[in-house]
């Protein structure tokens, strides 16, 4: 019993003390979900660029900009005169309305109500954090944003996937915090 003891702590123990091999790292084949997604997006992109395009080719009312955002806006009422626009850390009063592609509203401006904004250090739509800083006091401008700089993929309650939409916005007060 003892040598049956002996031989098994030994072989343990020889066992033990043998030099530990590497682990292989383990290879994961990248998912083809990511390239998948970057061509899907590309091709809602231009579909979204395709569609107001075409809306703003058949609105000749309005004169519509291109920014260097990537959405388009259209000024309602233009102030010529000031130069001040708002920059980080002013706080900022507007109004909106939301409209969809049909511009049906889906948010109105009395549903919505007035909004404080502080200008950069909160939380908005991508495209109405980069369009507040394209106004000055007073002016109300109709923006187009495409679906990836307002809701996106996830939408809301009122407002459907990818879906791209209509904002007009009226800047009432740029409070400089500076």
């Amino acid at each position: 019993m003892r040598n049956r003891i002996f031989f098994l702590l030994l072989s343990i123990l020889i066992i033990s003390c043998s030099k530990p091999e590497p682990r292989k790292p383990i290879v994961r084949k990248t998912s083809s979900f990511m390239s998948e997604s970057v061509k899907r997006n590309k091709v809602l992109n231009s579909f979204e660029e395709k569609l107001f395009k075409i809306k703003m080719e058949r609105d000749s009312l309005n004169k519509y900009i291109s920014s260097e955002f990537g959405f388009w806006y259209s000024y309602n009422k233009k102030d010529s005169l000031s130069n001040q626009f708002p920059v980080k850390g002013d706080e900022v009063v507007f109004s909106y309305e939301i409209r969809n592609f049909q511009d049906n509203i889906i948010y109105s401006k009395e549903e919505l109500g007035d909004k404080n904004y502080l200008v950069d250090q909160e939380d908005l739509i991508t495209g109405l954090q980069e369009g507040i800083k394209l106004m000055k006091e007073g002016e109300i401008i109709t923006f187009l944003f495409p679906s990836y700089k307002a809701f996106g993929y996830s939408g809301n309650d009122k407002i459907e996937s990818n879906e791209p939409l209509i904002y007009e916005v009226h800047l009432k007060i740029i409070n400089n915090k500076n």
